[in-house]
């Protein structure tokens, strides 16, 4: 049997994205030419490596096997690239990049110079969960992930990037808005406004709530830093924030930012990989230019 490279781009795309439709649209391919090589490399290996519902497709235990083979095959021909690029001027390069939310703030401003830098190479960054970032990089998915050190990286390999210290916001005529820091357990009789519960953050706060023994009260969940901070400045209730979002915010909303004097309120944020050696050369590239642009920050 014979598979193209883009035989296998697609197929990873539409496992990722359980939908032939959005895999082809991902691939920059017609939903018909897309629908058509899939049919050919079921027929070609003679197995059924997709299962076809009303609501998308699900990745049969072939599938899995084809998708893990795939990972490798398009890894290697991209660390080649990356190689290559050593010695010959144009030939572009890719680095995939997934982070977690808190990290995000950091990575734009980090990144800027280095696409200014190498006109080359271009980085396809995507936010997740961070237990999804570690799982995706373990799987081969990215090239790269950002996660904060609440959350275990397993086998993975790991450098320090930043760090991530969280603060308590408050409305500007709470009472705690005058003091400089608080602890934890000063906070949990109070109404705050969240995060999802499937946040790592959010998580990570019911858990030290929990080993207080006391209940996290949240009058409402919303998916933006952005929307949180004006919930706490219209007197909502209180919220938990990495600093960086409450000092983007701050300017432009009626809101105090009081530090945290738990140890566990100063998180690090992680850059991992299966192997830092075994990165293509972009990939390892953009490694030490963000270490390097932390240690001069």
């Amino acid at each position: 049997m014979r598979f193209d490279l883009t035989d296998l781009r697609l197929f990873l795309h539409v496992v990722e994205a359980e939908s032939i439709t959005q895999g082809a649209d991902r691939t920059g391919m017609a939903l018909p030419s897309a629908s058509a090589r899939i049919r050919g490399m079921e027929e070609m290996s003679g197995v059924s490596l997709l299962d076809r519902g009303a609501r998308g497709v699900r990745v049969t235990p072939a599938g899995e096997a084809l998708a893990h083979h795939a990972r490798i095959v398009l890894g290697q021909m991209e660390q080649m690239r990356g190689d290559l690029q050593l010695y010959a001027r144009g030939l572009r390069g890719q680095v995939r990049i997934f982070s977690g939310r808190a990290a995000m703030a950091h990575l734009p401003g980090a990144l800027r110079q280095y696409l200014v830098d190498h006109p080359t190479i271009d980085i396809d960054l995507e936010e997740r969960q961070s237990p999804d970032v570690v799982a995706a990089v373990a799987a081969g998915q990215a090239d790269l992930g950002i996660a904060a050190d609440t959350t275990d990286t397993g086998t993975l390999e790991t450098r320090p990037f930043e760090i991530d210290r969280l603060v308590v916001i408050t409305p500007a005529s709470h009472a705690l808005a005058a003091r400089k820091m608080v602890t934890f357990a000063e906070l949990l009789d109070e109404p705050f406004v969240g995060l999802p519960a499937e946040s790592a953050l959010q998580g990570h706060l019911a858990i030290h709530a929990a080993r207080e023994g006391r209940p996290f009260k949240l009058r409402i969940r919303l998916d933006s830093f952005e929307d949180i901070c004006a919930m706490v400045s219209s007197g909502v209730g209180l919220a938990i924030v990495p600093e960086v979002y409450a000092r983007r915010y701050q300017a432009d909303l009626s809101f105090k930012t009081v530090a945290i004097s738990d140890v566990w309120a100063r998180r690090h944020l992680l850059i991992c990989a299966r192997s830092f050696a075994g990165l293509p050369v972009h990939a390892r590239a953009v490694v030490d230019y963000l270490t390097m642009a932390k240690g001069q920050g």
